[in-house]
């Protein structure tokens, strides 16, 4: 019987908790909302949300909370990519809470505009013309963060 070698970069378990860590911003999201009034609502409106959401102190939040910060660290995939998947995402499913965010994380990673372009064409070609009407939130966004 012969078996395929296999290689750590084919195996599912090739990263591990150790291979993972947080990103590096180059921005911070104080310097987000110093460059974008909407961005700035966004992230105070966020803020001042996951506080009654903190204090509801719902375990099963809280694991999805953990879940989806640790799906966003660098891994296989550099997070960059991984938020620019949201975009796109988030488009799809017309949630422009999403999409802001995602928009954000991208910028603070140091995601270029014709990055963040092409994935909203992704998410305009996947989601058909329903996420025009996001999408156009969405470029109002990045024309506040990168002129």
């Amino acid at each position: 019987m012969t078996t395929e070698p296999t290689t750590p970069e084919l195996t599912t378990s090739a990263i591990t908790a150790k291979d993972r860590k947080e990103p590096a911003f180059l921005f911070s999201e104080k310097q987000v909302a110093e460059k974008s009034e909407l961005a700035r609502r966004f992230l105070d409106n966020r803020t001042r949300l996951n506080e009654n959401v903190d204090k509801a102190g719902n375990f099963l939040v809280k694991r999805f909370y953990n879940l989806d910060h640790n799906t966003y660290l660098e891994g296989a995939l550099p997070a960059k990519y991984k938020e620019l998947m949201g975009v796109i995402a988030s488009a799809c499913l017309r949630c422009d809470d999403c999409i802001y965010y995602h928009v954000i994380q991208s910028y603070r990673l140091g995601v270029t505009r014709a990055e963040q372009e092409e994935a909203i064409n992704v998410a305009l070609v996947t989601g058909g013309s329903i996420v025009i009407p996001h999408i156009r939130r969405a470029y109002e966004l990045l024309t506040e963060l990168y002129g």
